[in-house]
C-alpha cells in the first residue's frame, strides 16, 4: 500500500505555491492564523490543530539542537535537546504543544531516549557518563555509569524489565534496572563503538557496531554474538525490529538499507537517491513497512519488508519514531520536530 503526504509549512515552497496557483480556479485556499496560542513552554508552536490532517507533514520549531525521540507512555513524543535554550528533555503533544525540562547537570548532552517499563522516560547523557530518568511530570534522576568516559549513546527497554544502552567509547553494552543498578558487558571486538540498540523479536537485544562494521546480539544474561556486514566499512548506526521478525538498520557509509535475520543472514537494499545518500534513522511504521530518514539529502524513505523503496523529498529528517494514531515523528537538523500522518492512497 502506498501512502501520500504533503507539507504544512510556515513558509510554502515554490513548487507547492505553483500547485496551489494551478488549483486556484477550483479551490480557494485561505491563510491560517500563524499566531501561536499561549503555551507553558517558551517555545512558540505554529499552526497546531486539534485534529492532525491525514497525509500532511507539519513542522514545529524548537530552540535547540535535537537528537533522539520516542513515543512516551502519556501519548506524547519525548525528545532530547543538546544545544539551545533548555538543553534537556522536550515533550510535544499531538497538537504541537511543547514543554521543555532542563537536566539537573548543565550541558550533559542528552542523546538517546526511550520509554521505560516503569512509566518514565530514560535517556543517555553523553558528556557526563550518566543515564537519566524523567517522569512524565518532569522529575529527574541521574545514574553514573561505572566506566569513565564511556560515552553512553542509545538506550532501549529490554524484555527483562530493565533498560539497555550502548557505551560508544567504553565499548560495552550496559544494563540498568529501574532502581538504578548498572551492569556492563564488554564487546568481543575491541574499539567496535556500539551505537544504537533495540529489543529483538527473539527476546534478546540487537545493536550496531559503528567502527567494528558488525551487528551485535546480546542475551539478557550477557552472552554476545557478532555478525560482520557484507559491505566493508559500512559504519552501521541505527537499528530497529521490523514487522517481519528481522532487524533492519542504516549505515553512514552505505547507501543501502540493511536487514538481518535472527539467524544472522543479511540482505541489503540500495537507496534509489542519486549519489551517496546514506540513511540515518529507521523505525517500524504503523503501516507494516519500515521508514527511514536522510538529513544529508533531505528525504524520508519507506521500505517494505520485500525491499521496495519509495522516497519522499523536501524534509530534513534525522532521527525518526512511530507515534500514536498512525503518525511518524522525526527530528530535523533545522531544529524542528516533524510529524507525518499517514494516509492511504485512493484505490
Amino acid at each position: 500500500m502506498q501512502f501520500l503526504f504533503h507539507y504544512d509549512r510556515s513558509r510554502i515552497s515554490w513548487h507547492t505555491a505553483l500547485a496551489l496557483l494551478l488549483m486556484g480556479m477550483l479551490l480557494l485556499v485561505g491563510c491560517e492564523n500563524t499566531s501561536p496560542a499561549p503555551q507553558k513552554s517558551s517555545v512558540p508552536t505554529p499552526r497546531a490543530t486539534a485534529t492532525p490532517d491525514p497525509g500532511k507533514i507539519t513542522e514545529f520549531p524548537v530552540n535547540a539542537l535535537l537528537a533522539g525521540l520516542t513515543a512516551g507512555p502519556d501519548g506524547a513524543i519525548w525528545f532530547t535537546e543538546q544545544y539551545g535554550v533548555a538543553k534537556g528533555i522536550g515533550r510535544i503533544t499531538s497538537q504541537g504543544q511543547i514543554s521543555e525540562f532542563a537536566t539537573p547537570t548543565y550541558n550533559s548532552l542528552p542523546q538517546g531516549i526511550t520509554s521505560g517499563p516503569d512509566g518514565a522516560l530514560w535517556f543517555t547523557e553523553l558528556a557526563i557518563d550518566k543515564i537519566g530518568r524523567i517522569t512524565v511530570q518532569g522529575q529527574f534522576t541521574e545514574f553514573a555509569t561505572p566506566t569513565h568516559d564511556s560515552l553512553p549513546e542509545e538506550i532501549t527497554s529490554g524484555p527483562d524489565g530493565a533498560l539497555w544502552f550502548t557505551e560508544f567509547t567504553g565499548n560495552k553494552i550496559g544494563r540498568i534496572t529501574t532502581q538504578g543498578q548498572i551492569s556492563e558487558f564488554t564487546l568481543p571486538t575491541s574499539n567496535s563503538s556500539p551505537d544504537a540498540i533495540t529489543a529483538g523479536p527473539d527476546g534478546t537485544l540487537w545493536f550496531t557496531e559503528f567502527k567494528g562494521n558488525k551487528i551485535g546480539r546480546i542475551t539478557t544474561q550477557g552472552q554476545i554474538s557478532e555478525f560482520t556486514l557484507p559491505t566493508p566499512g559500512s559504519q552501521p548506526n541505527r537499528i530497529t525490529a521490523g514487522p517481519d521478525g528481522a532487524l533492519w538498520f542504516t549505515a553512514k557509509k552505505m547507501s543501502k538499507i540493511g536487514r538481518i535475520t535472527v539467524q544472522g543472514q543479511f540482505s541489503e537494499y540500495p537507496i534509489p537517491a542519486p549519489g551517496n545518500a546514506p540513511a540515518f534513522g529507521i523505525t517500524a511504521g504503523p503501516d507494516g513497512a519500515l521508514w527511514f530518514s536522510s538529513d544529508r539529502y533531505g528525504l524520508l524513505g519507506r521500505i517494505t519488508t520485500q525491499g521496495k523503496i519509495t522516497e519522499f523529498p523536501d524534509a530534513m529528517p534525522a532521527d525518526i519514531t512511530s507515534g500514536p494514531d498512525g503518525t511518524l515523528w522525526f527530528t530535523e537538523s533545522s531544529n524542528k520536530i516533524g510529524r507525518l500522518v499517514l494516509q492511504p492512497a485512493s484505490s
